[in-house]
């Protein structure tokens, strides 16, 4: 497991009609604040302030094509024009379990990223790619 200290960061969050909203950064849009929007969110924080990602080379909510449908991953991280990283987050209270690893798996057969992440905001796990194989790691790589 890889531990995260997530930085402190002054989000911009509202209320309209009922509903409480976000400030992705990112996008430069507003989300609904759900819990796995708001792990999302503090995970992108992390990414950019502790280990200084570009933001400009992180995708958020980015579409993808596995086999005849259309998914998209939480996060994913771009280096040298290719992608080089996905990020699957899911909200606290949802269990990093096998069916979780499976999905990050299938989004990686259109990818073929260096880094697999999986987050709950509580716990992180992240493989690595060497050659053909997975590794898991504890600490996430400098960009």
């Amino acid at each position: 497991m890889i531990k995260i200290d997530f930085p402190c960061h002054s989000y911009r969050i509202k209320n309209e009609r009922g509903k409480e909203l976000i400030f992705d950064e990112c996008r430069k849009q507003w989300f609904q604040l759900t819990p796995e929007e708001w792990v999302r969110q503090n995970f992108l924080q992390y990414l950019i302030y502790t280990k200084h990602y570009p933001p400009s080379l992180i995708a958020v909510e980015r579409e993808i094509s596995v086999g005849d449908l259309k998914k998209r991953c939480d996060i994913v991280v771009f280096k040298n024009s290719k992608p080089w990283m996905i990020v699957e987050c899911k909200e606290m209270k949802a269990a990093l379990n096998e069916a979780v690893i499976k999905q990050i798996l299938n989004y990686n057969i259109s990818l073929r990223v260096s880094y697999l992440v999986i987050t709950n905001g509580t716990s992180t796990f992240a493989l690595m790619l060497e050659g053909e194989k997975f590794t898991w790691i504890d600490e996430l790589p400098v960009f």
